[in-house]
């Protein structure tokens, strides 16, 4: 008699506290787009959590899910899902797993046959036949002025950044801008102490290296390729340069070459003089640039 009331109260027991899981599909025969409706419901949950795919990823990949809503009480749950499919033939929709308090569920599978209604040599007709508009100048404005506009505002800024860019590399290159960068780097040259040391060959190597860089670019002359002798003749046919700067230049450069190739050991006080003197010319540029402009009518 025990015996029979355990098992009774067990049975009872499986049946008032098991959880029910259970899938509805409404339709097993869809036409190509139709929406069709997937549900899952477990009841007696008894306030356990339920665990399942994340939403929008429960079905497999042929069935486009469009919605997706699950609502969950204590001892309820609903999970409903509207799907379409849009190509023919039939699909099957897996057993699914559903954890219910950490014990595993499946529902049960199904299968879905998606077919074409659209009968072979049916025409398919337009509700209203299109309509030709004439369109002027105004329409086309309208349709396409932001184009335009774009394309105009693009086309300002890279004229200004153009003009920018070239006023910049303008104002470097420009007479005063080089005399005083020139100026700086003697002032450079003369902080060595060369002179004061007695290292007349680093000297004059650099003095003749910061002229020459000079003169190339504010007259335009070659000066840092060409030999000496070279340069004196080019000074001299060019007539860029005025005769009192050429004699300074000549001078100094055919010095430098004799100290270069130890023909000479210049002083202390013709360093000096040969330092301010390329000073002086390097001041005087500016002046024989305008006589140059004068000459050339510019």
């Amino acid at each position: 008699m025990k015996k029979i009331f355990f098992i009774v109260f067990s049975l009872l027991n499986v049946v008032l506290f098991a959880q029910t899981l259970g899938s509805k599909l409404d339709k097993k025969t869809l036409a190509l787009g139709e929406v069709g409706t997937f549900r899952v419901s477990i009841s007696n949950l008894q306030g356990k959590d339920v665990v399942s795919a994340p939403v929008n990823e429960l079905l497999p990949f042929h069935f486009e899910e469009i919605k997706d809503s699950i609502s969950k009480e204590a001892d309820h749950y609903d999970r409903i899902i509207e799907f379409q499919v849009f190509e023919e033939g039939k699909f099957n929709i897996p057993a699914l797993d559903f954890r219910i308090g950490g014990e595993l569920y499946h529902t049960i599978p199904y299968e879905v046959e998606v077919i074409n209604t659209a009968q072979k040599g049916d025409q398919i007709n337009d509700i209203m036949k299109n309509k030709e508009v004439k369109l002027d100048v105004k329409d086309y404005w309208q349709m396409y002025k932001w184009y335009i506009l774009g394309v105009l505002i693009v086309l300002a800024l890279i004229f200004i950044i153009y003009q920018i860019i070239k006023y910049g590399k303008r104002r470097k290159s420009s007479p005063a801008v080089m005399t005083n960068q020139t100026l700086k780097d003697l002032e450079n040259l003369k902080k060595k102490k060369y002179i004061e040391n007695g290292d007349y060959r680093s000297f004059y190597v650099e003095l003749i290296d910061i002229s020459r860089n000079f003169m190339t670019k504010q007259y335009q002359i070659p000066a840092d390729v060409l030999l000496t002798d070279d340069l004196i003749d080019v000074m001299k046919l060019n007539n860029a340069i005025s005769p009192e700067n050429e004699k300074i230049v000549e001078e100094i450069f055919l010095r430098g070459d004799l100290v270069k190739f130890a023909k000479t050991f210049p002083d202390q006080t013709t360093m000096e003089k040969d330092f301010n003197e390329m000073k002086t010319f390097v001041k005087r540029s500016s002046k024989d640039l305008e006589m140059d402009q004068l000459r050339t009518g510019v």
